[in-house]
């Protein structure tokens, strides 16, 4: 007898490219068997090389072997840890604030400024090792909103905001479908503006503040006009000054506040650098950096690869830069893939 319930006709297939590896997942691979290890370990460095090299010709205010030598620590550094690779945030800040902090080392071991020079600029090493090391004020209740997203919020919001790349970059980068992606975009712009508005609220040093609260972020999204109170209470209260000045950012300007944030030192530099924000006109050709000449990467001189191992590089345990040599596919003017083959994004959907 035929069923009452005739089965459902299948579902359409799915749009667009499926999904290929996520960030955390290649990254949660690095402790496992060696095969599976070395492929993650090259998709990894494909996948970011290239930007967190950028970086690390920005605080060295150099290219070169320096700036591969900071580059290769900074992968080591992050990745070198299988068990907490994969947590923590997106994977590009946590990288790009590794290249700071390790050229901030670096430049306070004098053995290690003999043997790299380029420590010494006062553009560089020299000025990054006296900048101060905190947080500045005026971008305090960004920080703390941007550490409390999910890492997945963090990822979208850095590539698309900061690389000012398309979605499908970020989406690949987390493993998910792009029309998700568009979604939890929107989502991660909203969760940000609120974790700020949440943070001014907990940091707020006096009632005053508090009653302003409600008054700072909502008037202005709605009429672009603050109130005259709220108006007043900013000239003399400098916390909810920096506050109004980092929630304005959201209607213009949401790409400075997280550069500013995450990494401080060089971010408008480290901005001008992007692909994506010159392909778009939004930097001058001037503004892009140098890129490194070809090589391999770490090539630096026996005496500097001893000093980076003597401040705690642990270069030689980076099995990570010999694997990406054999994955190439095209190397670049820096020795490294051209990430469009590794991010589970065919090219064509770009």
């Amino acid at each position: 007898m035929q069923s009452p319930h005739p089965p459902h006709p299948p579902l359409p297939a799915r749009s667009g490219p499926p999904p290929g590896e996520s960030d955390h997942t290649l990254a949660a691979r690095l402790g496992g068997p060696e095969a599976g290890r070395h492929d993650a370990a090259a998709l990894l460095l494909a996948r970011h090389w290239r930007a967190v090299h950028d970086y690390a010709v920005v605080c060295l205010a150099a290219a070169g072997p320096s700036a591969r030598l900071v580059t290769s620590a900074a992968f080591q550094q992050v990745l070198g840890r299988p068990v907490s690779g994969a947590a923590g945030g997106a994977l590009r800040p946590r990288l790009l604030a590794a290249v700071r902090e390790t050229v901030r080392t670096w430049a306070a071991d004098e053995a290690a400024c003999v043997v790299l020079p380029e420590l010494r600029k006062p553009a560089g090493g020299r000025g990054l090792r006296a900048a101060a090391p905190r947080t500045p004020e005026r971008r305090r209740l960004a920080e703390r909103a941007f550490r409390s997203l999910p890492g997945a919020s963090q990822c979208l919001l850095w590539h698309t905001e900061v690389e000012a790349e398309s979605i499908n970059i970020p989406a690949g980068l987390l493993g998910m479908d792009t029309a998700a992606a568009v979604i939890a975009l929107g989502r991660a712009r909203a969760e940000f503006r609120a974790a700020c508005v949440r943070a001014h609220r907990e940091l707020a040093t006096s009632a005053e503040c508090l009653f302003c609260n409600r008054l700072l972020d909502g008037p202005i999204r709605r009429t672009g006009a603050r109130l005259p109170e709220v108006r007043r209470h900013l000239t003399a209260c400098s916390h909810c000054r920096h506050a109004a000045e980092q929630l304005s950012r959201f209607e213009d300007g949401l790409d400075v506040l997280i550069a500013e944030t995450v990494l401080g030192w060089g971010a408008r530099r480290y901005l001008d650098s992007r692909p994506g924000r010159a392909a778009r006109g939004e930097v001058p050709a001037h503004g892009r950096l140098p890129a490194a000449p070809a090589g391999r990467p770490g090539g630096a001189p026996p005496g500097g690869r001893r000093t980076a191992l003597a401040v705690g590089v642990g270069l030689a345990s980076l099995g990570l830069l010999a694997s990406v040599l054999t994955a190439m596919d095209r190397p670049g003017d820096d020795g490294v893939p051209h990430p469009s083959v590794t991010l589970g994004v065919p090219a064509g959907h770009r």
